[in-house]
């Protein structure tokens, strides 16, 4: 499949497939493939989907190709220069309900050491600090994890993240005072 993916990016042969996407649901897709991405020990496609009229980022184990290819095509301008933070964003922040934002007391290559490109986005604010976004459907996962980098950090967004760390901290300090030190 891999080879197959890659020869049609270098020969800019058109692409169809049929398409499982993560709820399951198939679809059939044709799309002009610009470049493959590995990302988190899976290798994804950046192509225009030329159904949608937009560029798209596909799970390349979750494509069954239509043969032969479809036509040639001249290149689109890409969706942006780095397509690793591209398909980072897409993949960790893009599908899901809340989009968490932070600021860590920490460099960037260290962070992103602990925090997989499928887990969130990591840039540095300055020598000694990053933003890192990360999505999920809960409030839960995105406080625990930079929570857990051990580390300072201050939340920015969403509001109700904020909210929800705030209550988060309170019991986790009211869960303390039951405990003396041992």
């Amino acid at each position: 499949m891999l080879t197959a993916v890659a020869a049609a990016v270098r020969y800019r042969e058109s692409l169809r497939f049929d398409y499982r996407s993560h709820d399951g649901t198939e679809d059939r897709r044709t799309a002009e493939p610009y470049r493959l991405v590995n990302s988190g020990r899976r290798w994804y496609l950046v192509a225009w989907d030329t159904g949608r009229g937009d560029w798209r980022t596909f799970r390349v184990d979750r494509l069954r190709l239509h043969t032969p290819n479809g036509p040639r095509f001249t290149p689109r301008e890409p969706p942006g220069v780095d397509l690793v933070r591209y398909i980072s964003e897409r993949i960790s922040v893009g599908p899901y309900r809340y989009r968490g934002r932070f600021t860590v007391h920490a460099p960037a290559h260290v962070i992103a050491d602990r925090m997989p490109p499928t887990t969130a986005v990591v840039e540095p604010a300055d020598d000694s600090r990053c933003v890192l976004s990360a999505g999920s459907n809960s409030l839960d996962e995105p406080a625990t994890w930079v929570a857990q980098l051990g580390v300072p950090f201050e939340v920015h967004e969403p509001p109700e993240l904020v909210a929800h760390i705030r209550a988060l901290g309170a019991r986790l300090v009211d869960a303390a005072r039951h405990h003396p030190p041992a």
